[in-house]
């Protein structure tokens, strides 16, 4: 080959070359230009990159004015009739001669009350034991109450507001060791706080496993997942979910292990809800539900990112779904509808439609809706189903906030004990059970 020829052949390749990392560049540009974030995926918030003041919801307006409706009751401070203390104001002389008035006959005018809370003083119930002497000769000892094992120890309300604050409030242990000095002038360091969770948690286990057990006889499920650091590594918080339950459970890892460690056989009789993560498919049930939100916000990526009119058609034939969802009545579920009909006929079009090869994103999209396109529509065929999955995400969320006001767990019992507390307040909540009235049932229970 001739100096010239080569020469040639070494910049065609270098052409080649240039136009591909051309192209790539290019690549990168626009989707930097249209990023992910929390309002088109899965991303959450605190990973958005310039994040705006205000998010964009993906809810559309339903015709209501903002803040409270026509009807709605209001709640304000209310008199009580028997104070605890009344405060009499009489006048003691006339404000017009100056007449001393303090033995005139008066009326009652105007009453107002002013409500607040007495100094908070801890309580010391001493527990004494007897020992006597029988005519027989025999020393007789009297037993103290289960629970009283040492010396001193603290009572059942104080391990119910502990827990309360810790699960319910998600306050730090030092600034809970700070309220109990400051506000209730009583000493509880931290290290104490953790014996006390601790036994709080072995008390709470049985109605842990109860809750367990509702939620795995429920016919729909919502199922969930969320990270979290433990003394710096990473680990996992799983949810499971009805509508009357909520069980929470701590892991190592993200996959069907833990789902099998926790419901060993699955939920045959029920349908699961999930954001179509990979292991919820290996758990076995009747059938599942995707979450609609996930992939509405998925869709607005493929929108802002190639300005898909494929993904604006699937976007537009979820929410005429979700329309229709509002409209059915409770026998139309069972039977043939028009409606759903055309729906699924749109789907199946959709999912027939060739997608650009440049769209790689959608591209893998429509593969992962085809491949679970059964269980795209589940909600219109069961009354019970919701179309997402957002009572596992707002299960969930409670673990990010705790995450976010403490920084991590320092060790995995810690986790454990948390999950186990947690369950049992998200449950009390849904059933409209006061929390801390629960807290005091459990605490006061004797341990095994």
């Amino acid at each position: 080959m001739t100096p010239d020829k080569k020469k040639v052949a070494e910049l065609e390749s270098e052409i080649v070359f240039l136009k591909a990392l051309v192209q790539q560049l290019m690549q990168e540009i626009e989707r930097l230009k249209h990023p992910k974030n929390s309002r088109n995926s899965s991303v959450p918030p605190s990973k958005d990159e310039n994040r705006p003041l205000k998010t964009k919801s993906l809810r559309s307006s339903d015709g209501k004015s903002p803040g409270g409706q026509k009807g709605h009751e209001g709640n304000t401070l209310k008199m009580v009739e028997n104070p605890d203390h009344i405060v009499e104001h009489k006048p003691a002389f006339c404000n017009h001669c100056g007449k001393d008035l303090s033995n005139a006959t008066t009326e009652l005018s105007k009453c107002r009350q002013v409500v607040d809370i007495p100094p908070i003083m801890p309580q010391y119930t001493e527990h004494r034991v007897y020992r006597t002497v029988c005519t027989c000769g025999h020393h007789t000892e009297s037993a103290f109450p289960a629970g009283i094992n040492a010396p001193v120890s603290y009572g059942s309300n104080v391990e119910a507001t502990i827990a309360y604050m810790h699960t319910r409030q998600f306050i730090p242990f030092k600034r809970m060791s700070e309220y109990f000095s400051d506000v209730c002038n009583l000493p509880i360091s931290q290290g104490a706080i953790c014996d006390i969770l601790e036994r709080f948690a072995q008390k709470a286990l049985p109605a842990w496993l109860l809750i367990s057990n509702e939620v795995e006889n429920s016919k729909v499920i919502g199922s969930d997942e969320t990270g979290a650091k433990v003394n710096g590594k990473k680990a996992w918080f799983w949810t499971w979910q009805s509508r009357l339950a909520t069980f929470i459970a701590f892991s190592g890892n993200r996959g069907t292990n833990t789902i099998n460690a926790n419901f060993e056989n699955g939920f045959k009789d029920a349908v699961l809800v999930h954001d179509c993560w990979k292991s919820h498919f290996e758990t076995k049930v009747m059938t599942h539900q995707l979450c609609t939100a996930h992939l509405l916000r998925e869709l607005k990526f493929f929108e802002e990112r190639y300005q898909s009119k494929w993904a604006n058609l699937f976007k537009k034939l979820l929410c005429d779904a979700l329309q229709l969802k509002k409209n059915l009545s409770p026998s139309e579920y069972y039977y043939p509808i028009h409606q759903r009909t055309q729906l699924e006929q749109r789907l199946m079009v959709l999912l027939q439609t060739q997608i650009p090869e440049h769209m790689k994103e959608v591209c893998s999209f429509h593969k992962r809706m085809n491949k679970y396109k059964d269980y795209i529509f589940t909600f219109l065929f069961h009354p019970e189903v919701p179309p997402d999955n957002n009572a596992s995400e707002r299960a969930i969320r409670n673990i990010k906030v705790k995450q976010k006001v403490s920084g991590q767990f320092k060790t995995q019992r810690g986790a454990e004990i948390y999950a186990i507390i947690r369950s049992i307040t998200d449950t009390c909540i849904k059933n409209n059970q006061n929390v801390l009235s629960a807290f005091h049932t459990i605490a006061k229970l004797v341990p095994e």
